[in-house]
């Protein structure tokens, strides 16, 4: 019997109570220890951005609230070496088992791969759950056991592996693990240091990160604004997306629980015959279907970060000008639309999709940049910055997915409909007296 097991449950990416996996299942076997454990050492080239930081410190302080009303501690450890702050750990409550879930990044795989394997030899148990995804990497394959390469043909697949609706209900108590563990406090993990401070502030009137708040926004684009989704998703004001990624970035909510929501929205107005509701849940679903097929390309192929999924820009002559990268960094291109763009992303830390495209597609096909560049420069600033989608992405934009842009298309810089996005951006630049000339 396990009722009497000490169980580690170790946070990554997955900063909330409800539909956990890792701690459900730990919370089921007696006492646990809630851990995250930070480690810039091991983040090497893909350490956060400030606004990145800053968001991963707010859902911090909140799942912290909400397991010590459920009765545990959210231990926090900054370390050096993350096998070594979980075998301390271990040793200090008399674990038995490590549980956590997965992620698939590249840093992560490796990480999580070599952790496994000491722990194990050290004859501790560890279980890893899917608490990410619809479906594994490793369940997608075509009629021959072969990756997918084409984003349609992979969700179609997807689609129909679907089964009923899982969902992991969130523990009604949970018992702290007794020990002494080596802790700090919220501030002392160093995600924000005092000259970010002041830029930090202005994040936290547009944003409220916390797997509760996600919750709300999910709920509050599903009743309100996904019935227009088909229409107002391209347009780069008002209420036009979800504004969940962050949220699922961070796990603050699961992806399951998005995909449930919509897919019983979409039943709904179909048995109503509303076919622009229906259109719009359809789409929203692909867009949840691409964020899942980027998990499944990087786990697939690992080499995405680094160099491009086909061959066919092996040879491109790139124009490696860091002072043309560094004009379209600080909006100083000479292109309105561009410039609006990059000076709000700075800002603020989010530009809309539809903007992401064009300031990318500009990078790659106009200032013949290497793509990796500007990947690297969306993971340092956006708010919702998220490796895997950040790769496919700039490859798909670049045209090294075999489903992706031509090299040769470009759209357009020079749009006229969207002056009035111009005009609004440097507007609330103004407002907010961002010294864009301070860009780096």
């Amino acid at each position: 019997m396990e009722s009497k097991s000490k169980t580690i449950v170790w946070f990554r990416r997955d900063l909330r109570i409800e539909d956990n996996p890792a701690l459900a299942a730990a919370a089921r076997n007696g006492s646990v220890l809630p851990v995250f454990i930070w480690c810039p050492k091991e983040e090497g080239q893909f350490y956060p951005g400030r606004v990145s930081r800053w968001w991963l410190k707010q859902s911090l302080i909140h799942l912290e609230q909400s397991l010590k009303s459920l009765g545990a501690e959210l231990v926090l450890i900054k370390a050096q070496s993350t096998l070594s702050a979980l075998t301390e750990c271990v040793d200090a409550v008399g674990a038995t088992k490590v549980v956590y879930n997965h992620l698939y990044d590249p840093v992560s795989l490796v990480r999580d791969h070599n952790i496994k394997q000491k722990l194990g030899e050290l004859g501790i148990s560890v279980q890893s759950y899917n608490g990410d995804l619809l479906n594994e990497p490793w369940e997608v394959y075509d009629d021959d056991g072969k990756v997918f390469t084409t984003f349609d043909a992979y969700w179609e697949k997807s689609l129909r592996l679907q089964n009923e609706p899982v969902s992991h209900l969130p523990p009604w108590r949970l018992t702290q693990a007794a020990g002494s563990v080596k802790k700090c406090s919220i501030e002392e993990l160093g995600l924000e240091n005092e000259s970010e401070k002041s830029s930090n502030a202005l994040l936290g009137k547009g944003w409220a990160p916390g797997w509760s708040n996600a919750d709300k926004a999910l709920t509050e684009f599903v009743e309100n604004n996904l019935v227009a989704y088909s229409k107002d998703r391209l347009r780069v004001g008002g209420n036009s997306t979800s504004l969940l990624s962050p949220y699922l970035h961070f796990g603050e909510v699961s992806v399951r629980k998005v995909f449930n929501s919509v897919r019983l929205k979409q039943i709904f107005w179909t048995k109503e015959g509303n076919s622009v509701g229906e259109d719009s849940a359809s789409i929203y679903l692909r867009a949840i279907g691409l964020r899942e097929y980027s998990r499944y390309i990087c786990f697939n192929f690992p080499f995405t970060h680094e160099r491009s999924l086909l061959n066919n820009l092996k040879f491109f002559p790139w124009n490696a000008d860091q002072t043309h990268f560094k004009a379209w960094r600080q909006g100083r291109t000479g292109y309105p639309l561009v410039d609006a763009g990059m000076r709000e992303l700075w800002a603020t830390g989010w530009v809309h999709n539809k903007i992401r495209v064009i300031v990318s597609s500009f990078f790659v096909k106009f200032l013949l940049l290497p793509w990796q560049w500007g990947m690297k420069y969306f993971w340092d600033t956006l708010l919702d910055a998220d490796l895997e989608s950040d790769i496919i992405g700039w490859q798909y934009i670049s045209g090294s997915l075999p489903d992706g842009h031509e090299l040769e298309r470009l759209d357009n810089p020079e749009v006229r409909h969207v002056y009035a996005y111009v005009r609004s951006v440097y507007q609330c630049l103004y407002i907010a007296d961002v010294i864009v000339d301070d860009v780096s």
